[in-house]
């Protein structure tokens, strides 16, 4: 007969560890994500204390030091570590606000379009029939307007600012994630584990959400980190239009939009600093959304995940 202290011994010898003490060792493990993390911190440190931390006001302007190099470029000014723009303002400054909005905008509407485009894709793949049609039609509709075309109309008539960019940017993100739910969600409704739950009585919400969701996260993940670049550009364009957040608002892409008519007189640094501050970000952001991928996907659990 064996001891019961031995046997529950075991069994807390064989039970799977917490998720929080599988991640903390998935990150080690993979070493890359701490670094994409420590990025991350940095650039949201930027945001959440822009106003301490940033060394002059960004709106500052002083004619008589526009166009003034970074470092130790003939010409430069101790003053301004990374140079100013055309209008003399500084750029470590503006890169520093810049973060602010450039996160907001981004991860705000890439949460806003991934969260209604899977919850719509599941519904779609899960129920099909008529249910399926309508969702799937009106993501049609959509996708027949040009993006950037559709997003002007919406602004013309909501107007600029930051709450109508990200809706607006938000919902214009939706189909990817639908579409891509709803194929996952087609491959999964009919497998073993989701017939357990059925003959178990949960409803069709807890399988949805609760059973056939998590193993059709990764794909959308990888697109949801790839999306906050495209989100900041789409931001950039808009706002150089007009339509988007207002000129006296520093924005990363903003400063690129307002860089292009100095690049080929020889400002590089107009557009390359901020290039690297939203390529890292994003760089972060791909590494991160990577290493979920692979720490979500039930398959790869038993791998080290």
């Amino acid at each position: 007969m064996v001891n019961p202290a031995i046997s529950i011994s075991l069994k807390q010898d064989v039970r799977r560890p917490s998720v929080w003490r599988r991640a903390r060792f998935s990150l080690i493990r993979a070493k890359w994500p701490l670094v994409a993390i420590a990025i991350l911190l940095v650039v949201t440190f930027c945001a959440a204390f822009g106003p301490l931390i940033s060394p002059k006001d960004p709106n500052r302007q002083n004619l008589v030091l526009r166009l003034a190099p970074p470092f130790q470029v003939e010409g430069a000014n101790p003053e301004f570590p990374l140079g100013t723009d055309g209008l003399g303002r500084d750029i470590l400054s503006r890169l520093i606000y810049g973060a602010r909005v450039s996160l907001l905008v981004g991860l705000t509407a890439v949460v806003i379009g991934g969260m209604l485009g899977t919850s719509l894709g599941v519904v779609a793949g899960y129920f099909g029939g008529r249910v399926d049609d309508i969702i799937m039609r009106i993501a049609d509709v959509q996708l027949a307007f040009p993006f950037i075309l559709l997003t002007i109309m919406v602004l013309v008539v909501l107007g600029p600012g930051i709450p109508n960019l990200v809706l607006v940017l938000g919902i214009g993100q939706w189909v990817t994630y639908a579409r891509i739910a709803r194929g996952q969600t087609i491959s999964q409704r009919e497998k073993e584990y989701v017939e357990a739950a059925r003959s178990m009585g949960a409803n069709h919400w807890r399988i949805m959400f609760r059973s056939i969701l998590p193993n059709v996260l990764a794909p959308l993940i990888i697109i949801s980190s790839f999306n906050v670049a495209s989100v900041i550009l789409s931001e950039a364009s808009l706002s150089f239009l007009g339509l988007g957040v207002p000129p006296t608002v520093p924005t990363w892409g903003g400063m690129l939009a307002e860089s292009r008519d100095q690049l080929l007189a020889g400002k590089w640094w107009l557009a390359v600093f901020p290039g690297i501050a939203i390529m890292m970000t994003v760089l972060a952001i791909n590494i991160l959304g990577d290493w979920l991928r692979d720490f979500l996907d039930p398959r790869l659990r038993g791998a080290g995940f």
